[in-house]
């Protein structure tokens, strides 16, 4: 009788969570983070400038900031230079977060249902817990309910600035959460703004902004190619948004998502995607700290912090930066993976994410910008919840920096594997590692133990 081998009962096999990228989009999700990690220094910088102008020099900032510019008719155009930048400015970051969304349902992480769970459920709880706990805090008297939406939001340019001012390595599965996470939260933040802060609708102006929208729509469908063309009638559409009453960087998300993102016939990129390489360095280069140093110049003095922490909208803000943020999505990933039976990546812990949780809680430039809009009746509430944003922001870049380090010889480790390219073909070899032809190629590059000390042959 001869011994039969071991009969195994078939095993479904569970889907990774924070697995490998495929190529494309790692090589996509590298060049964006690239631009995006610029821009976020700069960012870092433009926000000091902001408050030492505004703390050393304040009447020349204010005067600057209130500086009028623009046509008053036909559609109200004469705005400060502070609203130009939050109205006009922001446009152009939120059409490109508006491409990156549509990107990522076409492309990305969010094409599949399966895949689209973990960062969707993760966004929606990061927002949802931190608004929450704001209301909590503001429910008594003194309270300002009205500004819940403050702490909802993360900037991912700002989470980058601080990676790459303290040196932090990031695995990329780590940065393609945090920047899909990023994407959700911006749609989420759009549609707050646009649903929760829009005021005196003009029914004729929102009427030609959606006719505008539609031809903006048809003629890229139709081919038609042409900036001259297109960037006017941009303008034009954001300039009848601003007349409707709807905050006018909904028009930027409107024009991002109607631009397609999947490739057609023999096209190395689809339009999209080329119209985002082009938009993303003005916008994370210039747009958005031209914001932050409009936005970010508040008084800095011992009273206003002690009023941070003393009074209820601004320690709601805080409290929703540094707890709700991180408890929201960290929570929401570890059940989401949970209810769906997904394995963690093997390379990485839950610490990991519990450290990009509260990397995320850093919410700049989206709360500067809704501070404003939640408390645009009474200037001296606005800059303390911008004071508050930012000492929410710094807490949570601090305590994200800690954790972050404590691991960063094993994420350096991580990254010089997913980079590593023997053969010098631009493919890292983690891609090419189960070809065995590439392995007999790579197999005289790696240097033997026996070999150590000997010249190689020539």
């Amino acid at each position: 009788m001869t011994d039969q081998p071991p009969v195994h009962e078939p095993t479904t096999r569970r889907r990774q969570l924070l697995g490998r990228l495929s190529l494309p989009e790692r090589t996509f999700i590298t060049d964006a983070l690239r631009t995006e990690t610029v821009g976020g220094v700069l960012l870092l910088v433009a926000a000091v400038v902001a408050l030492v102008w505004a703390n050393v020099w304040p009447h020349a900032y204010e005067s600057v900031l209130d500086y009028t510019v623009g046509p008053s008719a036909p559609l109200h155009l004469d705005l400060t230079l502070g609203n130009w930048a939050k109205d006009g400015l922001l446009t152009i970051f939120f059409f490109v977060a508006g491409i990156e969304l549509k990107r990522e349902f076409v492309a990305g992480e969010l094409r599949t249902p399966s895949a689209a769970l973990l960062p969707v459920v993760a966004a929606v709880c990061g927002v949802a817990l931190p608004a929450i706990l704001f209301a909590l805090v503001n429910s008594g008297s003194g309270g300002h309910p009205s500004g819940w939406a403050i702490p909802t939001a993360t900037d991912i340019a700002f989470a980058l600035g601080v990676l790459a001012v303290v040196g932090s390595h990031l695995p990329s599965a780590l940065r393609a959460f945090l920047l899909t996470l990023a994407v959700v939260d911006d749609l989420i933040a759009i549609l707050i703004i646009a649903v929760f802060y829009s005021s005196g609708i003009k029914f004729w102006a929102l009427g030609l902004a959606f006719a505008g929208l539609v031809l903006f729509w048809f003629l890229h469908r139709r081919g038609v190619h042409g900036w001259y063309l297109f960037v006017p009638l941009a303008v034009v559409n954001w300039a009848l948004m601003h007349e409707s009453g709807i905050h006018a960087t909904v028009a930027g998300v409107a024009m991002g998502l109607m631009l397609r993102c999947h490739k057609e016939g023999d096209e190395q990129h689809s339009p999209g995607e080329h119209i985002e390489h082009l938009v993303r360095p003005f916008s994370a280069g210039l747009a958005v700290p031209v914001f932050a140093l409009f936005a970010a110049g508040v008084t800095i003095s011992g009273s206003a912090l002690r009023e941070v922490f003393t009074q209820a909208t601004p320690l709601g803000i805080v409290i929703g930066l540094l707890v709700g943020k991180t408890v929201g999505i960290f929570g929401g990933t570890w059940l989401a993976a949970r209810f769906t039976r997904a394995e963690l990546n093997p390379q990485l812990r839950w610490a990991d994410m519990f450290a990009v949780s509260v990397l995320a809680g850093i919410g700049f430039t989206v709360s500067l910008l809704i501070s404003e809009l939640a408390f645009r009746d009474d200037v001296a509430l606005a800059d303390l919840s911008k004071t508050a944003v930012l000492v929410g922001s710094l807490l949570c870049a601090a305590v994200a920096t800690v954790l972050l380090k404590l691991r960063n010889r094993h994420y350096r480790e991580l990254c010089e594997e997913e980079d590593r390219d023997l053969d010098g073909d631009g493919v890292p070899d983690v891609y090419q590692e189960d070809d065995p032809a590439w392995r007999s190629q790579v197999a005289g590059l790696a240097p033997r133990p026996d070999d150590e000390g000997s010249e190689k042959p020539r």
